[in-house]
């Protein structure tokens, strides 16, 4: 039987994001918080907000772009996958960690909520012209047909 191991996320970063580097290439790895809220009335009729937060990880080059580009605050796209690891704490207990792998990144908002890259960083976001909007259609009203002249073309769906 196939199974399916997929995360998105639209939220926002709980904080500015922590990288670090493997001892044995350098490849970096950053983890993010983000919020994601969820709005619904109680049994009352009172409007409630609940908030949850999630651990995210990157790898490689796509820690480093998090790292430049990514503030607290900024909203954030996440594609990625659940991982959960089991890791020994200070005091000997054993504990447990979710987190989503994260495989796709795209920044929200514009460029004045996301953070300014450094001069030299190598990166260079691309720049996205808006499409040109079509002129709005001229609605008239349809000729009447009759019912045996109808052509696949005619037809409006």
């Amino acid at each position: 039987m196939a199974s399916i191991n997929k995360v998105i996320l639209i939220g926002n970063l709980g904080r500015d994001p922590e990288t670090r580097y493997t001892a044995d290439g350098g490849t970096a790895i950053c983890n993010i918080v983000i919020a994601t809220s969820r709005r619904y009335k109680d049994s009352q009729g009172t409007l409630q907000e609940e908030t949850e937060w999630h651990r995210v990880v990157f790898f490689g080059r796509q820690a480093e772009v998090a790292q430049t580009y990514l503030r607290k605050g900024n909203p954030v796209y996440i594609e990625g996958r659940l991982r959960t690891r089991r890791y020994t704490d200070k005091e000997g207990i054993e504990r447990y960690q979710t987190e989503i792998i994260c495989e796709t990144l795209q920044l929200l908002g514009g460029r004045s909520q996301s953070a300014q890259p450094q001069a030299d960083d190598g990166f260079e976001t691309p720049r996205r012209n808006p499409a040109p909007r079509p002129a709005a259609p001229v609605h008239q009203s349809p000729a009447p047909m009759s019912a045996t002249a109808l052509d696949d073309e005619d037809i409006p769906f």
